[in-house]
């Protein structure tokens, strides 16, 4: 009888602490994590899928974190975050160096990079002929009405021996990749993590200049991870978490990429399925690359291109690129 009795005792015990510790998850272990928002720099999209995979697999959760993912309107999120409207955002070398070198800089600092090297390049039908910068002459490009464009353009043609006064640039704002070389344009800028497998997958045959592949020096950094000045230097601690997590979700990408993408899908189902899948393998080896870990930056390339840039009239004044970047709140591993 006893043991009976001492049996029911300690079920009790337990079924009461299981209870207490259940109450707790659902209820007050939820409000102990700080709140946090990610701005976007585009609509979600297999670059961003690390984050969601964090968020889905609770990594943020094990670091103290409840982190809300959001779109922002337009413009990116550079100037949003410099006035604390959120506590990292995506952007990308490009921006960040115009930031920093205004005449009132924004108090940005890029805290990681999502992929270790540029994959965007100008993209044409395989008919048009285009091979190489100097088979713009005669052509007609579409972009977004970017100065940054056409320093690009002008560039590379010279580069290769073309006269830049013979290509045509027409704005065509947001209008996609097929939808403008097949009624506007001869050829555009795009990212070959999506319209490069995308033109793959629809049996699409393009051509694709990879911008690095005719000037080192256009090897940058798109997309990075920003965060305010304030908060890096505040709350070092809260950097440190977020980027612990956020490295477990991307390492996540480069081992599983297809069970990675469900995660985007998940939190963007008007996402192509079939591109984002083909999509995500892409990126699986161009996360962390040739780099010792995910999302660590070099000198060089902040350098490099910001001095292209400066060349170019495109920033007032050189960058310090100590001020744009750092990899201090990476993990060490």
């Amino acid at each position: 009888m006893f043991r009976k009795v001492f049996l029911i005792l300690v079920v009790s015990i337990l079924l009461c602490m299981w209870l207490s510790a259940s109450i707790f998850a659902d209820s007050g272990g939820e409000k102990n994590l700080k709140k946090i928002t990610v701005l976007l720099d585009w609509i979600p999209n297999t670059n961003h899928t690390g984050m969601y995979v964090a968020k889905e697999k609770e990594y943020y959760a094990e670091e103290g974190l409840s982190v809300d993912i959001i779109q922002p309107s337009e413009g990116g999120s550079a100037a949003l975050i410099a006035a604390g409207q959120g506590e990292f955002g995506i952007s990308y070398q490009e921006q960040v160096t115009y930031a920093r070198t205004t005449k009132e800089p924004l108090p940005i600092k890029a805290i990681a990079t999502i992929i270790q090297h540029n994959t965007s390049g100008f993209a044409s039908p395989t008919e048009r002929g285009i091979k190489s910068p100097k088979d713009f002459e005669g052509k007609k490009y579409g972009g977004w009405g970017s100065p940054m464009e056409t320093a690009m353009i002008k560039a590379l043609m010279e580069k290769d021996g073309g006269d830049f006064s013979k290509t045509e640039i027409i704005n065509i704002g947001a209008i996609d990749f097929f939808t403008s070389v097949k009624k506007y344009v001869d050829y555009t800028w795009i990212y070959y993590g999506w319209d490069g497998v995308a033109a793959k997958l629809k049996n699409f045959p393009i051509n694709f200049i990879l911008l690095q592949d005719f000037d080192s020096e256009l090897d940058f950094y798109t997309p990075v991870i920003i965060a305010n000045e304030n908060l890096i230097n505040n709350d070092p601690d809260l950097v440190r978490r977020f980027l612990r997590a956020t490295s477990r979700g991307y390492k996540f990408c480069i081992e599983e990429p297809e069970e990675a993408v469900e995660a985007l899908l998940k939190n963007a189902p008007e996402t192509d399925r079939e591109i984002a899948i083909a999509s995500q393998k892409y990126l699986a080896s161009e996360y962390q690359s040739d780099a010792k870990r995910w999302g660590e930056m070099k000198e060089e390339i902040w350098q490099n291109y910001s001095h292209w840039m400066y060349e170019r009239k495109l920033i007032e004044q050189e960058l310090d690129v100590d001020e744009a970047f750092t990899n201090e709140y990476l993990p060490k591993k």
